[in-house]
């Protein structure tokens, strides 16, 4: 099979992560996040819903017309949205994955493609309920399943203090005992059994397989999540890629761009073998590579409210 063109993509998973002082910042915030009481009492009523999904039982959401009337009415006060090849997303349940380079990513594609199926987001908790006014609209409208996990700054901060920076030991402490570092086996089992439910009886879900946020339009981090690809061919549901453009900076009235890919059918395998599941994440990330534009570039011009915007949305 072909491999998706270098120009479009960056094999960096394991790239080390400068610390410099914005870094650090964000490690706090994200330490910050982690013990605040109501990002915490907001990740467990969602993990109690994906409980009560992984059970067959009814979960508590909103119905995807209103969720997609307010975020419609929000992000397109704020930006304006071209949606290309909308043709490609079947009224079936199905897998869309995307780019990922903005928090704003998931309300973007929420706000933009039909109310039915209903789309989950399965994302990470800390930054879906990071900002007040993301735990009113993600608390309100549910369809959420939170992932607790550290995040590839705090690993290196870890492990940093561990090897040469002394002055992050207070920090790297406080990450190994306050936040959540994804490793429990009984949570896992229950989202994986949730997303089957929820494929099963009808629904979508919406995943970020680059498993980070990228920090260059056009490209692509490789490889990339194998789950993306386990999830459908368990399932049998087909993978519809979306290319985002445009919400890597971002600033009023700024024109974003979604870019529906055609689905990629799959096979229903309740044990997918791992050559078959590698063969099946090369052929999505070359579907996502197509559509990205690799010689995407902001417009010029003045920007306003830039630094309003990216703060709102990190």
């Amino acid at each position: 099979m072909d491999r998706p063109k270098a120009d479009h993509v960056t094999s960096s998973e394991r790239e080390p992560v400068e610390l410099t002082p914005a870094v650090i910042r964000r490690v706090e915030e994200g330490l910050a996040a982690a013990r605040h009481p109501q990002v915490q009492q907001h990740t467990q009523t969602a993990l109690e819903n994906i409980a009560a999904i992984a059970r067959e039982q009814s979960d508590f959401r909103v119905s995807g017309r209103f969720r997609r009337w307010l975020l419609r009415r929000f992000i397109r006060l704020l930006f304006r949205v071209a949606i290309e090849q909308p043709e490609n997303i079947p009224p079936e349940p199905v897998v869309l994955v995307a780019n990922h380079l903005s928090h704003l990513d998931p309300f973007l594609i929420l706000a933009s493609v039909p109310a039915h199926p209903y789309y989950y987001i399965l994302g990470d908790a800390r930054t879906l309920y990071n900002k007040r006014w993301k735990r009113w609209v993600v608390g309100k409208a549910g369809g959420v399943i939170p992932l607790e996990r550290w995040w590839k700054e705090e690993m290196a901060v870890m492990e940093r203090a561990d090897r040469d920076r002394p002055d992050l030991k207070d920090l790297a402490e406080a990450i190994n005992t306050d936040v959540p570092n994804g490793s429990s086996i009984k949570q896992m089992r229950q989202i994986d059994q949730a997303i089957q439910a929820i494929l099963q009886r009808g629904d979508g879900i919406m995943l970020f397989p680059e498993g980070r946020l990228g920090n260059q339009e056009g490209q692509l981090h490789l490889p990339l999540k194998r789950g993306t690809v386990i999830y459908a061919m368990r399932s049998g549901v087909p993978i519809v890629p979306v290319a985002i453009a445009g919400t890597q900076t971002l600033y009023f009235r700024k024109r974003l761009t979604l870019r529906f890919g055609q689905p990629i059918p799959f096979e229903q395998q309740t044990r997918p073998k791992r050559a078959d599941i590698d063969a099946a994440a090369e052929q999505v990330a070359l579907a996502l590579a197509e559509l990205l534009d690799p010689n995407y570039h902001d417009p010029k011009g003045s920007k306003p409210l830039q630094d309003w915007l990216n703060q709102l949305f990190w």
